[in-house]
């Protein structure tokens, strides 16, 4: 009987989970839902000998990979892959999946949230209210069609949230690996620099990467627009804290709006009480819908791949 071990998961539950992979007679051997360490999961893999791995948040890492016998795939519960070691689990002979597009519409709705927060002030004054002062004078609020917004990442959150823009009457510009942003797309190319020093509002929306790390740095920083928004829904990592901090120190950015911090969940101490931080706890993904679909299509794909069937979504470095 194939086994698949679930090494975390961030919902009530694994109904999902155990109506797809037992039902298909295979067995399901949860971890704790709170991510387990890394050696932890290590641990679990040599415990039971897993033919797959799911994981959500849990570190995947070479030693789990290696505790496995005979390990068929290891499946992100999620986009991004930077919890999984993608090298190990070639050299394992095992396949890396995830779901790439279950979170799209959160993604890019959560994105322009933190961005008309900031335009219309809402949690700012929200404070202001519950502390005691109304001062609508004092108000600095924008015009929402008047924003210049660049997205660092054109893949399908980026392009979903320009085409949402749109919407708003936005001037949009982008970046990504291709230099090139198809006819229709609803933004401009731009180069990272060229497009951080015109707009008012920068996104970030990419995948974290050895190029990725720190791209936001305080060389970056200092060609930012004087004043300029930055949002963050991609991996707290993309963005050097220490220099985010200075920059909004100093004036040369106007706010940070954070989905995803270095060291979450424990975010840096100052970011909990600087006035221009809007912290939300990496939950840009989150919904009713998407959890489902997400919980749903990564156990469809661990059973098909476990039943020798091709995944629908192999992570496309792995073949190389």
């Amino acid at each position: 009987m194939k086994r698949v071990l679930l090494t975390d998961y961030a919902w009530p539950d694994l109904s999902i989970e155990r109506s797809l992979i037992e039902g298909a007679g295979m067995t399901l051997v949860a971890g704790p839902s709170t991510p387990a360490s890394a050696e932890e999961i290590a641990a679990l893999a040599r415990q039971h000998d897993p033919h797959a791995i799911m994981t959500n948040w849990a570190k995947v890492n070479a030693d789990a990979i290696a505790a496995c016998s005979d390990l068929a795939v290891v499946a992100r519960l999620g986009v991004g892959l930077d919890n999984i070691d993608c090298e190990a689990a070639d050299r394992a002979g095992a396949i890396v999946t995830n779901v790439p597009d279950y979170c799209v519409e959160e993604v890019s709705d959560h994105a322009i949230a933190l961005m008309l927060d900031w335009a219309r002030g809402v949690s700012a004054l929200d404070r202001e209210v519950k502390d005691g002062l109304w001062n609508p004078a004092g108000a600095r609020l924008r015009r929402v069609r008047n924003l210049t917004v660049g997205i660092v990442g054109f893949g399908r959150i980026g392009r979903r949230t320009a085409q949402k823009l749109a919407g708003f009457g936005c001037r949009v510009l982008a970046n990504n690996r291709s230099g090139t942003i198809e006819p229709g797309a609803g933004a401009v190319f731009a180069s990272v620099e060229a497009l951080v020093s015109v707009s008012d509002v920068v996104m970030l929306q990419v995948p974290l990467t050895p190029q990725t790390r720190h791209l936001v740095s305080a060389g970056l920083l200092k060609q930012f627009k004087p004043g300029a928004l930055l949002v963050n829904v991609s991996r707290g990592v993309v963005v050097d804290s220490d220099a985010l901090r200075a920059a909004l120190d100093s004036g040369q950015l106007g706010a940070a709006a954070l989905d995803v911090v270095e060291g979450e969940p424990q975010p840096p101490s100052w970011m909990l009480t600087h006035p221009r931080v809007v912290l939300t706890p990496h939950v840009a993904f989150s919904s009713d819908a998407s959890l489902e679909e997400l919980r749903q299509r990564a156990a469809e794909e661990v059973v098909g791949v476990l039943n020798g069937q091709p995944p629908r979504h192999l992570c496309p470095f792995i073949q190389a």
